[in-house]
């Protein structure tokens, strides 16, 4: 019994911010201190590490559960299914609903309920609900949808990671520059087939990673400091992803029953540009090979950021629809998936077209 991903959709803000956006943005330290000097030195590293060049936020009167209706229902288009024989609908997310203007987030009922209401489902036994899992949130969707379908208690589910992050972002904090707002979605169903997926993994780690990304007070100490941002230790993030993802993606590999040389694409969390590269790197030197093929890991993080659990359904919608230049996904083709964020979280998956 297989999970096949029958179709996908998504939906990318058309509000583009360049880098140079932020040339006269007041930027603070963490110690309230402004940051020194001009920003275009600080603005050019950022591009270098990151990859970023450009972000996509939401307009004012978007808000998260419509942006994740708009990617859902391209997904159901995709897969020409009638909607009231979906048995689930999951959306990952970290913020719900947050109204411009405010911080708050607007957390009852659901996004996936509102998803539902929107996309005019009356089937009652099509249960809708969330899940909070940080940046692998659309991944761990996927994996708990596929452990239903395969346990034959669902035949098709709808997976949707959807963000609007522009709300709960610190204007005076630096990274602010990487975040972004988006939506992805897929539908997952039953097949008989070796296709699907083949293999899964996840890691939590809540030690002294609990608090690598969290939320904090505004950097701007003149601020209302009774309002959160969302806050990450970089530096311990980048070590922590270097050291963790490529063995927990070994291992779910290894489990597939598949090679390295197997595979055709690796469909990653756009988080940062360096520190994805030094993850791909470290995996392939497991198995002992030190040149990582040219075309294996497509990137999306220039153009649109980092959109938290949207990044990975996006990039692979993108594809699919022959909208990512020098990237395809054929027939027998073998993808992994893999995610790393706030948990600290870390999971994979080995897809076989």
């Amino acid at each position: 019994m297989g999970t096949i991903i029958k179709g996908s959709g998504s939906y990318i803000p058309s509000n583009e911010v360049t880098n140079t956006s932020f040339s006269e943005n007041p930027f603070f330290m963490e110690d309230g201190k402004r940051v020194p000097g001009d920003n275009t030195m600080f603005i050019n590293k950022f591009e270098e590490i990151t990859g970023i060049q450009s972000r996509r936020y939401v307009s004012e009167d978007e808000l998260n559960s419509k942006i994740a209706f708009i990617a859902a229902h391209k997904a159901i288009l995709n897969a020409d299914i009638d909607p009231e024989t979906i048995d689930s609908i999951v959306v990952a997310h970290n913020f719900e609903d947050v109204i411009t203007g405010t911080n708050q987030t607007d957390i009852m009922p659901s996004i996936a309920a509102r998803v539902k209401h929107h996309l005019g489902i009356k089937n009652p036994n099509c249960v809708a609900h969330d899940i909070i899992f940080g940046c692998p949130g659309w991944l761990q969707a996927m994996i708990h949808a596929h452990m239903f379908i395969s346990g034959g208690f669902y035949k098709r589910c709808l997976i949707i990671g959807s963000e609007v992050l522009s709300r709960v972002l610190d204007p005076y904090d630096r990274d602010t520059m990487i975040f972004v707002d988006g939506a992805g979605a897929t539908v997952l169903e039953h097949h008989d087939s070796d296709k699907g997926v083949l293999a899964f993994g996840a890691l939590s780690h809540t030690e002294d990673e609990l608090n690598y990304l969290g939320m904090g007070p505004s950097f701007n100490r003149f601020n209302d400091n009774t309002t959160r941002y969302v806050k990450m230790q970089g530096r311990k993030i980048y070590e922590y992803a270097r050291s963790q993802v490529p063995a927990a993606m070994k291992d779910c590999l290894d489990k597939s029953g598949k090679s390295i040389d197997d595979l055709s694409k690796i469909l990653i969390h756009q988080a940062n540009e360096k520190m994805d590269e030094a993850i791909i790197k470290r995996f392939y030197r497991a198995y002992g090979i030190k040149d990582v093929p040219q075309d294996i890991m497509p990137m999306t993080i220039a153009r649109l950021g980092n959109s938290s659990v949207a990044t990975i359904p996006t990039l692979y919608d993108l594809i699919i629809r022959g909208e990512l230049e020098g990237h395809t996904i054929s027939s027998g083709d073998c993808l992994m998936f893999a995610s790393i964020g706030a948990g600290m979280n870390i999971n994979a998956l080995v897809y076989q077209v």
